[in-house]
């Protein structure tokens, strides 16, 4: 814990799929041990904390959210000797893990279910939300429009309906049950008491199901996250919590409570807007979604991200935004999932360097603690002929070798392809390449994971918007303590000029300090008027 912030406020997160990242046995899936052969590569990266995706035993119809088993590791990955190894090793180079905690449904493969559905009579007949009639909640939204009709699903064992608000295989868990929730606090130490730092908690506003609601983010629900809170602090302190709730920023506020909450909050609004700002040259819907973003306690923090294991959400948009969006993001309709872009970072960038690493220094500098997913600091392609999400969670690209250096096994044995082709050559796409390229997206990401870690101004400062006239540019600044930071990024691709307002009072020897320049080499002649080029950003520290 540092002693004037929690360490999460300027953290910089790692989302790591294991089944993606690195194959130690040559099956040609990714495994604990292979995580563990790569952890000196992302502390050279120098990220604070890896976010594992889910681990657990399961049929894998959902990449691992339908869980079998919250006891275990799935057999591809490894045991749980594996997993207590990496996370020592992770602590021993000052890395932090978290892992997903699905809280909101199981596997309809679960032992807990079948035995339910089976039994009238079960102990766990009571773990989940059964019904004579799919009538009920009927003001709840389905989630998943392209692929369920209906959150009741009628099972002919059990002779009943059962809830859940994702798939059919993915049965809801009724936290109105005692024993379900004693269950769940079971779980929670289990896995704490093993070293993790913490849990990235899956689809938190659907636990709990009211008649005459739409059963999202109900008051039940605070409740027992704030026994889940007080459990935490009192017995793990320095442990985290991490919110997903693709919600509106008002509506995700109150899951921090009084700061007796989560701890941490995704900030799912802001990402689709640095998409839209970025493809129209203006700041405006980046800076409206914040202004509109509501104050949280002092040792919360949000967390951003470009891209992640899901679709690029389009959920939180107007419906004339996400036509928009579609259209200049996802043409072909294979790129479309739900109500979102099934597309990696780099190809919705166009692969331009430019506009990734613009792209960046909104996520580094903007308010929040970054998630990078895993490839995107090499500029991963991705593969729209894969179905669902899994064009975006193909094999780590280590090197130009054999099945990119992620396996030994024989190609075909690759759980997924790897990607190489004219647009994303896997001979300049892979880590070994551009940790010898000065210059490299890796290279640039790094030195801004480095300058955020050192520098607490860029994770607590406040931001202020410098108000312009143009708004193809993004200035602001970000104070912290005796520390400012003055943020200029050009969204377009014509060259602007910029004057450097009065009262942002810089000294002439400021130094940019992503390329070490001094600010008076960057002067067009006159003291206040900087010259940017396309897609051009600077950092520029006082203090």
């Amino acid at each position: 814990m540092n002693k004037t912030f929690p360490w999460y406020k300027n953290a910089v997160f790692y989302e790591l799929n294991v089944r993606a990242f690195y194959d130690s046995n040559g099956d040609g899936i990714g495994d604990i041990r292979g995580v563990i052969q790569k952890l000196d590569y992302l502390e050279k990266l120098g990220i604070d904390c890896i976010w594992l995706l889910p681990i657990y035993p399961s049929p894998l119809k959902d990449d691992g959210y339908d869980i079998a088993d919250y006891y275990g590791i799935h057999p591809d990955y490894g045991t749980l000797e594996d997993f207590k190894a990496l996370v020592d090793e992770a602590h021993r180079r000052n890395l932090r893990v978290i892992t997903d905690l699905v809280l909101n449904h199981t596997s309809d493969q679960h032992p807990w279910f079948q035995s339910a559905r089976t039994d009238p009579n079960s102990p766990y007949r009571n773990y989940y939300v059964w019904s004579d009639t799919d009538q009920k909640y009927k003001e709840a939204r389905i989630i998943f429009l392209d692929t369920e009709t209906s959150n009741w699903t009628w099972d002919p064992a059990a002779g009943q309906y059962y809830w859940h608000r994702f798939y059919s295989s993915q049965p809801d868990l009724n936290y109105d049950s005692p024993e379900l929730k004693a269950e769940i606090f079971k779980i929670i130490r289990y896995w704490l008491d093993l070293g993790v730092d913490g849990f990235r908690a899956d689809a938190v506003p659907y636990l709990f199901e009211r008649e005459g609601t739409n059963c999202e983010n109900l008051p039940e629900t605070h409740t027992f996250l704030k026994e889940l809170r007080t459990y935490l602090d009192q017995n793990y302190p320095d442990r985290v919590l991490l919110c997903e709730a693709n919600q509106w920023p008002e509506d995700v506020r109150p899951y921090f409570g009084d700061g007796d909450e989560f701890h941490m909050g995704f900030h799912f609004p802001v990402m689709p807007r640095i998409y839209m700002a970025l493809r129209s040259g203006n700041i405006a819907p980046v800076k409206e979604i914040l202004d509109r973003t509501p104050e949280i306690p002092p040792d919360c923090q949000w967390c951003t991200f470009l891209r992640n294991h899901d679709e690029l959400t389009l959920e939180m948009v107007t419906e004339e935004e996400r036509q928009w969006m579609w259209q200049e993001y996802a043409p072909d309709p294979r790129m479309r999932l739900n109500l979102g872009i099934r597309r990696r970072l780099a190809p919705l960038l166009d692969k331009d360097p430019r506009k990734i690493m613009l792209a960046n220094s909104l996520l580094f500098t903007l308010p929040g603690s970054p998630i990078v997913y895993y490839g995107d600091e090499i500029s991963m392609g991705d593969n729209i002929w894969l179905p669902d999400r899994n064009g975006v969670r193909t094999p780590m690209q280590w090197s130009n070798s054999k099945n990119a250096g992620f396996s030994e096994a024989n190609p075909e044995k690759l759980y997924a392809p790897v990607i190489d082709n004219p647009k994303f050559p896997l001979s300049e796409i892979n880590v070994e390449a551009q940790i010898n390229q000065a210059g490299s997206i890796w290279h640039q990401i790094r030195s801004m994971i480095r300058i955020r870690k050192n520098n607490p101004g860029l994770g607590l400062g406040d931001l202020n918007w410098l108000p312009l006239p143009d708004s193809g540019i993004a200035a602001y600044t970000r104070r912290f303590k005796t520390e400012t930071w003055y943020i200029i990024n050009n969204l377009t691709a014509e060259k602007k000029t910029f004057n450097i307002p009065a009262d942002w009072a810089i000294p002439q020897n400021a130094v940019e300090q992503l390329t070490g320049t001094a600010l008076d080499t960057l002067l067009t002649g006159k003291f206040n008027e900087i010259t940017l080029y396309t897609y051009q950003f600077l950092w520029i520290k006082v203090g």
